[in-house]
């Protein structure tokens, strides 16, 4: 072999092969390209599959949220991606963000407003647009059920206040957790933030079901209404 040749995933040693590697030393040992590498299977014609792996990493700066994000459009600007290496990559991803809601779900007591941005981190937190979701909880504080009431835009979402409580009466919810994602990454409230909370609140206390918390969450944590002390 010339000193210029293209040195191919195959002509490294079996135990730095991704799947061999994956084999001989499991999941853990695989670095996030190396596992991106095994979904596309191939690189192009300089880079071996890891090679591009990294490279569409740093194009997001190494975070696998930001990486999430991305569309299949997205994804096929880079060289040797193609559609179908494309949706190999969301796809993977997308069974990650569902497997964390489902692990998520087994732990459904909310004792903290913690707990409940861990249920909802996976399912809105690296959406593009506004998403609006409430969590309906029994009288231990465990979740009933977890329901999406809207979806917007970029900079918001119409809440109808009727839906949640209609929602929240049929299941005899002793209580609900507001929630909704900010794309821009802040996790500040907005004046219209703080008025719609205003309102579902007051809306709970006529209808007896009280508002626990409003929690507006994003990549990188959190704001709790109730922790702030702003219900």
């Amino acid at each position: 072999m010339y000193p210029n040749d293209k040195l191919t995933i195959k002509t490294w040693a079996e135990e730095d092969r991704p799947r061999e590697k994956l084999l001989l030393k499991g999941k853990r040992a695989l670095s996030d390209a190396e596992l991106i590498a095994i979904l596309i299977g191939s690189g192009n014609a300089t880079e071996t599959a890891v090679d591009l792996s990294k490279r569409i990493l740093a194009g997001v700066g190494n975070n696998l949220n930001q990486l999430g994000k991305m569309t299949v459009a997205d994804l096929c600007k880079y060289k040797g991606i193609g559609e179908a290496k494309a949706i190999s990559i969301v796809a993977g991803l997308e069974l990650g963000a569902r497997r964390q809601v489902s692990e998520a779900v087994k732990s459904d007591l909310i004792s903290s407003s913690r707990d409940g941005y861990e249920i909802l981190r996976p399912i809105i937190a690296d959406l593009p647009t506004e998403e609006f979701w409430v969590l309906f909880l029994n009288r231990a504080n465990k979740v009933i059920m977890k329901d999406q009431v809207s979806a917007g835009g970029v900079n918001g979402t119409v809440v109808d206040l009727k839906v949640i409580f209609k929602k929240a009466l049929e299941l005899l919810a002793s209580g609900v957790i507001l929630a909704h994602n900010h794309p821009s990454g802040t996790a500040r409230p907005s004046r219209e933030d703080d008025i719609m909370t205003k309102r579902l609140v007051e809306a709970g206390k006529l209808l007896e079901v009280p508002v626990l918390d409003h929690l507006i969450i994003t990549d990188n944590g959190y704001f709790s209404y109730a922790d702030e002390g702003k219900l």
